[in-house]
């Protein structure tokens, strides 16, 4: 398996463009009617096709962007006004929100545009997979050039929001862990000059990663995938041959996978000291061991019950997001063998899409202080009586 997959191109976590030359997807361009510089597009299945199909994807994509916004424009509005979340972890969590707002403002509303535009067009628009109403053109070196259009936009939204929210939560862990393990040195290490320092480094490095192929490369371009129905990287295709750079997308995977496992390192090693002070407690309470003078049942640093409960709910923010990242991983699995999988891409993307209205739910069910907020919040709008303001 040497090369790339043609147009199973997969946005931000994703863009692994996976195939082999000698799979049954080795397709050229005359084939499958592409010219010199277009990609090619699969054959059009179920997932795909059909008015009422169409229909139910407009009207989940419709509220999800819905969830999505408002889910997060309330969590935005309870650590901005209030004072308590004004700490280096609420500065985290308000930088994952953001991340969040920009797929339900920005990448969803396109999805939804463009298969209303599919529904009530016969012509295809110039960013659909294959289209030809846009055809590529050369520069003055040579190389093939397509004009800009929409997807060169929501594309890098999309993946580096979703590198953003990753990088994020990775940070997110590394904060409690300090918590947990380093409570006394907590406020020396953690401060928020250097949180904000770390977020913006976050964000511009995740942008910078997911316009990476249009930087290094002129051998992609962005287009709707009418099987993931988002903006995807794709190779252009040269005689039917696929670009010798097309394995930049490969950077994509590999952030993600390593992120996550580090987090996933961080979490084990967080709960494992955790669990081990809890039965240290848990002996001292019932007398069967000493207090060696520092309390905490040879413990003398131990972390507050705050930081405990925050590591836990930062535990369950990292498994809701492996648990959508999932079905991306299976699907990469599933190319390197050599299948497309045209209607589980669509769950598969869509499901992490999901992902960013469940950050708010996590808060709401954990987060005392963030359920206050919420309360204070709605109970703003309700002035009181004349009676009681005398």
């Amino acid at each position: 398996m040497t090369a790339l997959l043609p147009n199973v191109s997969v946005p931000g976590c994703t863009s692994v463009l996976l195939a082999t030359t000698d799979g049954p997807f080795n397709l050229t361009a005359a084939q499958a009617g592409v010219g010199p510089g277009q990609s090619l597009a699969p054959l059009c299945t179920v997932c795909c096709c059909g008015f009422l199909n169409r229909t139910f994807a407009v009207v989940f994509m419709v509220s999800l962007a819905f969830a999505i916004v408002v889910g997060n424009v309330v969590t935005l509005t309870v650590f901005v006004q209030t004072r308590q979340s004004r700490t280096p972890q609420g500065y985290l969590k308000v930088s994952l929100a953001i991340a969040d707002m920009m797929v339900g403002v920005l990448v969803v509303p396109f999805s939804v545009y463009t298969e209303i535009s599919l529904m009530v067009t016969s012509a295809p628009p110039n960013w659909f997979q294959g289209s030809s109403v846009s055809p590529a053109s050369s520069n003055s070196l040579g190389e093939i050039v397509r004009p800009w259009q929409p997807c060169m936009l929501i594309g890098p939204v999309f993946a580096g929001c979703t590198f953003v929210s990753i990088s994020t939560i990775f940070l997110m862990t590394l904060e409690r862990s300090v918590a947990i393990l380093r409570p006394l040195h907590k406020d020396a290490l953690v401060t928020r000059r250097r949180t904000l320092f770390l977020i913006l480094l976050s964000w511009t490095a995740s942008f910078l990663l997911a316009l990476a192929p249009l930087i290094f490369s002129s051998n992609f371009t962005l287009e709707y995938n009418q099987c993931s129905r988002m903006c995807n990287y794709a190779p252009l295709l040269f005689r039917g041959q696929l670009p010798s750079d097309a394995n930049i997308l490969l950077l994509f995977p590999a952030f993600d996978f390593t992120l996550l496992g580090a987090t996933l390192a961080v979490n084990i090693v967080s709960f494992t000291s955790i669990r081990r002070y809890s039965q240290k407690r848990k002996l001292l309470s019932e007398g069967s061991l000493h207090d060696g003078g520092g309390g905490g049942g040879g413990c003398p640093h131990r972390p507050s019950f705050s930081d405990i409960k925050a590591a836990k709910t930062i535990g369950i923010l990292t498994f809701a997001f492996t648990a959508s990242f999932s079905p991306i991983a299976v699907f990469v699995l599933g190319n390197v063998v050599g299948y497309t999988w045209c209607n589980f891409s669509f769950f598969a993307f869509w499901i992490l899409t999901g992902n960013s209205c469940c950050n708010v739910i996590i808060y709401s069910v954990r987060d005392h202080r963030f359920r206050k907020g919420v309360n204070l919040l709605f109970q703003r709008d309700q002035s009181p009586p004349h009676s009681e303001k005398t």
